[in-house]
């Protein structure tokens, strides 16, 4: 999975009056939990979240703290309920040897023959919520749609690997290929004209 690196220093002070000053001065007030270890408190810039936060995208997070280095993923985060400025984030800490929970993007590839006949792909699920050791961590789950045809579902376990685990019963649907309203039309015009054209003896 890509990494984002976030640039903070260390908190001394975790106190209302010194959190109100960070985001003044345009810091986020942020914490990273995880393991046996103390959380460790620190503050960043509002701008450098902005492609760990602002993209449909999932990341892991390197976090750098003054000759210190944190990898984590964010757990949480708070918005402003009116400005949507960012009040306060979450991070947790990832270990190498333990397994992790993420929402992670579906990326559809190929084309369907159902929707080349003129059905109409339906996305049931545009996020996917896998578990796996870090360094397994996939950006994306990529689902090929090119033997898709109309009315043909698309099951988890048609994308199911080795390298993580998806946290889906087996009959969840990801996406599926509709008979769309035209192609239901032609067809039952096709039916009636050949109802009507008589047979030859």
């Amino acid at each position: 999975m890509k990494s984002i690196t976030i640039k903070g220093s260390e908190r001394e002070s975790v106190g209302k009056v010194s959190t109100k000053t960070l985001r003044n001065a345009g810091m986020v007030p942020c914490v990273v939990y995880g393991g046996t270890e103390p959380a460790v408190h620190f503050a960043a810039e509002e701008k450098a979240f902005k492609n760990l936060v602002y993209t449909p995208n999932v990341h892991t997070v390197v976090i750098e703290l003054e000759g210190k280095t944190i990898n984590a993923i964010l757990q949480d985060i708070q918005f402003h309920p009116v400005t949507d400025e960012i009040l306060h984030i979450d991070f947790y800490k990832l270990h190498d040897d333990k397994e992790i929970t993420l929402d992670v993007p579906v990326k559809i590839t190929g084309k369907s023959k159902g929707v080349m006949a003129g059905g109409v792909l339906n996305l049931n699920l545009r996020k996917l919520k896998v578990k796996a050791l870090p360094a397994n961590l996939p950006d994306f789950v990529e689902v090929n749609i090119s033997n898709l045809d109309m009315g043909n579902k698309l099951y988890v376990t048609d994308v199911a690997t080795e390298n993580y685990k998806l946290l889906h019963a087996d009959n969840t649907v990801i996406c599926q290929v509709r008979i769309s309203r035209a192609a239901m039309k032609a067809a039952q015009e096709a039916a009636k004209a050949a109802k009507a054209t008589p047979k030859k003896k």
